[in-house]
């Protein structure tokens, strides 16, 4: 095991079948072939992609096939769980031959051991519901897990965020209030816990939260309306899609970096004008 670690955050993907637009306007699938491009691109390249929820729109095995396809491009491995917009029977079906996602049982749990960083996937789905929720057995399986190995550093991710954003109609439907809470007294006794890394708000968020840093990522297609208003109504624009780099060092632990993907002049060297600095 090297004593680094690129760690690359998808979410919220949103894959329709070919030639189908989400929403009727977003074409999520050349969105997330260019985001794909982009992570390919990136020196040094990354360990591992994780993919954190709504991988797909509604759910449709045609979507999971396409989905397939798009992922299969990644140069590193790439490690998806479920979202709100997921199906997990037919996440299954399409994925089977997957070493890692369960084959058989209600949840789609599971950790990844061949890292410097342990990568812990966990499922917050409720089925036909848009908010999520970490029962009693979750939280069981979650707390034997993390006892497997208490003393290695540990990544997180899910679809769901446990914290609340200011982002009123995404945070009615966040984890469940007794859940997010049951997890942070959880987070509490572990303090390896370097990250939580969750999807479901399409937008770039971070939070100190029960001893550890909680934070949510960009969609690689439409971000939801930064709009912190009691009330509000539930938009979305089409900001520039984005993913998040964690980068894990035995030093730093992780540094987290958000990533704009689009076409954007440069890059430029920065002249010596004689300001004393480059930035």
């Amino acid at each position: 095991m090297g004593r680094s670690m690129i760690i690359v955050q998808l979410s919220d993907l949103h894959v329709r079948p070919p030639g189908v637009l989400a929403y009727g306007r977003v074409p999520t699938n050349d969105m997330l072939r260019e985001t794909i491009e982009h992570v390919n691109a990136l020196r040094p390249k990354p360990d591992v992609v994780l993919a954190t929820g709504d991988l797909v729109h509604a759910g449709d095995a045609e979507e999971y096939t396409m989905l397939r396809r798009l992922l299969a491009a990644l140069e590193m491995p790439v490690y998806v769980v479920p979202g709100n917009h997921d199906d997990r029977r037919n996440l299954r079906k399409i994925f089977d031959d997957s070493e890692y996602l369960p084959a058989d049982g209600e949840f789609l749990h599971y950790a990844i051991e061949d890292y410097p960083v342990r990568l812990i996937g966990l499922d917050t789905v409720v089925p036909g519901a848009a908010g999520g929720e970490l029962c009693e057995r979750r939280l069981a399986w979650l707390e034997e897990t993390l006892e497997v190995a208490p003393d290695r550093p540990t990544v997180i991710f899910m679809h769901h965020p446990p914290f609340r954003t200011g982002i009123e109609h995404m945070d009615v439907i966040a984890i469940k209030d007794a859940g997010a809470a049951a997890l942070g007294r959880l987070v509490e006794r572990h303090p390896r816990i370097e990250r939580i890394l969750c999807g479901h708000v399409h937008r770039a968020i971070q939070v100190r939260w029960r001893g550890t840093l909680a934070s949510t990522a960009p969609s690689t297609a439409h971000q939801v309306v930064l709009d912190l208003r009691s009330g509000a109504a539930g938009t979305f624009a089409m900001e520039p899609p984005g993913y998040q780099l964690h980068t894990w060092s035995k030093d730093l632990g992780i540094v987290s970096h958000t990533a704009t993907i689009g076409r954007f002049d440069g890059p430029y060297l920065f002249p010596d004008d004689g300001t004393g600095g480059v930035g």
